[in-house]
């Protein structure tokens, strides 16, 4: 017997909603290491910060591995067995994660928990897009409910970690998974979703090829300043690494008869203009790193009035899902939307450089961060919508997982590293500008410290705004592109015209919504993958 659903037929549809919230609230912000609480995890192991930034990547990495195989692990187990074992799993891979004080083994199990999570996840979007029915409307919903989760969660990383120390949050998370395993094994029917497949068609080696080479690429984003960048042995190891793993997971899959990855839609003109538009949101999502250090490093912060900032990204991120609820409600073209979405991005990047001042006061941090929460919420919605727009299943899923790690992974890492050694060369650079103000008239032996302090701050500031001043001109050419881009719109569809002439049209579409019929379901499942 099969079943599409979750959960036995006994339990009330409001039942089954709440489990599968509760389960996307604790499973989706899941992961290695959580941004916030980073220095503690320092304090505490005694390791160097890029080994947990390298985790962090790392989680992305395993979902957008487990991405190309998801579908057949979906069909090949039972759901009640699958989602209690794997949630086990994940609560033991937290509970080692908060005894063990080697970043290696937090490294690896960060990669294995965003393997796992991938097909937990994967199991709650078919419900929830059976209810809600519009791709669009759906995507709206569910990165709202994800984004908002992922800023509580890091906050609570935070206050959990002040309160009592970084480990706890550890096993917190791992007791939620327990009970959650216990809740679903109760509730979950044990049938099959449709027929049983194999496994042994997975090709392990590209899923090992796949992983090694970003894992290397994220081992050099992570470790490229500490290291000097190509002055280290290591770094250069790493870049061929990568490069040589890519390569051959590339030629492999021209040899497959069922290849892990496929490339073929990345000849299509959508999901090209849709990477390119990721690539710059990187650009944005990658000032993290610039926002951290100034509210840390020049305005003194401690580690929860800096998490705090990411739950004022909360009412922006609301707002950019309810718009996009009725943005594609009404079915409007997705170009303004996408438009007024780099716009807030610009409009924070303008306030923080106008705004990095010594006596930036934290009212002023309200709109900067709503329109950050606007815009990144606003462009993974309509981007990503954009990007696998009209893709048949075998080709989206063979490749979305490149597409995930492209969008998650390598365009924040990209720019986080190039942000993070401009600022130090602009530091520099700003150091022996100010220096010229610095003589013993005007500083005394006394006031030597102070002055010296001063001068360093300053010096981070003008580093800042340096960059984002760079990041507000791009972000200008971004926006002349995205009004000048037609979205897939033609002002003449002839293949159209001539069926709709020859009675064919009618015929035509329903042959379509026949075949897509069962397709339809499991692609906008997968799309919105994070």
């Amino acid at each position: 017997m099969y079943n599409k659903g979750l959960y036995h037929d006994w339990v009330p549809k409001p039942v089954q909603l709440l489990l599968i919230l509760l389960l996307l609230a604790v499973v989706m912000p899941l992961g290695g290491v959580y941004t916030g609480n980073i220095s503690y995890l320092v304090g505490g192991t005694g390791a160097l910060s890029e080994y947990f930034l390298w985790a962090n990547y790392a989680t992305t990495i395993g979902m957008g591995a487990c991405m190309p195989v998801v579908l057949r692990m979906k069909m090949r187990f039972k759901v009640r067995d699958k989602i209690t074992l794997i949630l086990v799993l994940l609560g033991l891979l937290s509970y080692v994660n908060a005894t063990t004080l080697q970043p290696m083994v937090i490294v690896i199990t960060a990669l294995v928990i965003g393997f796992l999570k991938m097909m937990v996840t994967i199991e709650l979007f078919l419900p929830l897009m059976a209810m809600i029915g519009n791709r669009g409307m759906f995507y709206g919903a569910f990165y709202t409910f994800v984004l908002m989760m992922n800023q509580v969660a890091s906050y609570y990383a935070v206050e959990v970690s002040v309160l009592y120390n970084w480990q706890h949050f550890y096993i917190i998370v791992s007791v939620l998974c327990f009970v959650l395993a216990l809740i679903h094994w109760i509730f979950m029917h044990d049938k099959y979703f449709a027929l049983k497949v194999p496994l042994h068609y997975i090709d392990w080696l590209s899923i090992l090829l796949f992983i090694s080479s970003f894992m290397f690429s994220a081992y050099v984003y992570s470790f490229g300043k500490q290291q000097d960048w190509w002055n280290s042995s290591k770094i250069i190891k790493a870049s061929i690494g990568a490069f040589i793993s890519f390569a051959l997971l590339a030629t492999r899959q021209l040899t497959l008869k069922r290849p892990y990855l496929s490339f073929s839609i990345f000849k299509r003109n959508n999901v090209q203009n849709g990477l390119f538009m990721l690539f710059w949101l990187g650009m944005f999502l990658g000032t993290t790193t610039l926002q951290n250090t100034f509210a840390v490093g020049v305005l003194g912060y401690d580690q929860l009035t800096n998490a705090r900032l990411s739950i004022l990204m909360i009412p922006g991120i609301i707002l950019a899902g309810i718009t996009a609820i009725f943005w594609f409600k009404n079915e409007k073209p997705l170009k303004m939307f996408i438009f007024s979405g780099f716009s807030a991005m610009i409009g924070y990047a303008m306030i923080m450089y106008f705004s990095m001042v010594l006596e930036f006061n934290y009212e002023g941090w309200y709109l900067p961060m709503f329109l950050k929460g606007y815009g990144m919420c606003s462009l993974f919605i309509s981007v990503w919508y954009y990007t696998l727009d009209k893709l048949e299943l075998d080709d989206m899923l063979a490749a979305i997982g490149l597409v995930l790690v492209w969008r998650t992974f390598l365009a924040v890492g990209i720019f986080s590293a190039i942000y993070s050694w401009f600022q130090y060369h602009f530091q520099v650079v700003a150091v022996g500008d100010l220096a010229v103000y610095i003589d013993g008239m005007t500083v005394t032996p006394q006031t030597l410290s102070g002055n010296m302090k001063l001068v360093q701050l300053n010096a981070i500031i003008i580093a800042s705004k340096k960059i984002f001043g760079y990041i507000i001109i791009v972000g200008l050419g971004v926006l002349a592109y995205v009004l000048t881009h037609h979205f897939g719109k033609e002002w003449f569809q002839y293949g159209r015209f001539i069926r709709m002439l020859g009675g064919k049209s009618v015929i035509a579409r329903r042959r379509l919504r026949e075949r897509k019929k069962l397709l339809e379901e499991i692609k906008d499942a997968a799309g919105p993958a994070l």
